[in-house]
């Protein structure tokens, strides 16, 4: 763990950094009341917030909005931003950064939601999976995916995955076994996985819950040598 200059009373989590060989940084945010970003600020990142406890006061270029847990926003770069914990209670927040890849069209624009409010949506028929599309799917605009994937209890994926895309998982809820490689790692609510390019892959839930998990991916952009 850590603390940053421009947070207080938060302790910083890293759980994925370009340290690790991954080509963007997450982090865990862990605020306590009162505190959060000291002063808005805005860079050359884009971001992604998703509030995992608790509620947190985001305010983007001037405007505050709250953000329950389960709530998230897309902030693209150059906006300036800043997340407070103006309850009584701690919250946590799921940040991602990363640079943003310029293609020559406009970035897009900040999304500020919530996760009751996204369709699930069944892409290949498997029995028991959705996906949740948080940011919006298939806009060359992104650079990135931030999806949920759902598993009720006996289903799986349909085959072991490996490709391009480098992955930042977070599990949300549930418990299940997740094949990385050639190793078999059992996983739980709050556990975070990175995988690189081309890790195989595979993931079926374990309890008698329904389980689902956060995941980034970077997308729409060619290979960089």
């Amino acid at each position: 763990d850590s603390y940053l200059p421009r947070w207080e009373k938060t302790v910083v989590r890293f759980q994925a950094a370009p340290q690790l060989g991954a080509r963007f940084a997450q982090a865990r945010l862990e605020i306590a009341a009162g505190g959060g970003v000291r002063e808005a600020f805005a860079d050359a990142l884009e971001r992604f917030l998703f509030v995992s406890e608790g509620e947190v006061a985001l305010t983007l270029e001037g405007e505050t909005r709250t953000l329950a847990r389960e709530g998230y926003a897309y902030l693209p770069p150059h906006t300036r931003f800043a997340v407070r914990n103006e309850s009584a209670a701690p919250a946590a927040v799921l940040g991602l950064k990363r640079p943003y890849e310029d293609i020559g069209l406009p970035p897009p624009a900040p999304i500020v939601s919530h996760r009751s409010a996204v369709e699930k949506i069944n892409h290949n028929g498997t029995q028991g999976r959705t996906w949740e599309h948080l940011l919006s799917y298939g806009d060359m605009r992104f650079d990135m995916e931030m999806n949920i994937l759902s598993f009720a209890p006996g289903a799986h994926f349909p085959d072991v995955e490996t490709h391009i895309n480098e992955h930042g998982l977070v599990m949300l809820e549930g418990q299940g076994m997740y094949l990385l490689d050639q190793d078999w790692h059992e996983v739980w609510e709050g556990d975070f996985i990175w995988m690189g390019p081309y890790c195989p892959q595979l993931f079926y839930p374990t309890g008698w819950t329904p389980s689902a998990y956060l995941l980034y991916k970077d997308v729409n952009r060619d290979v960089r040598f």
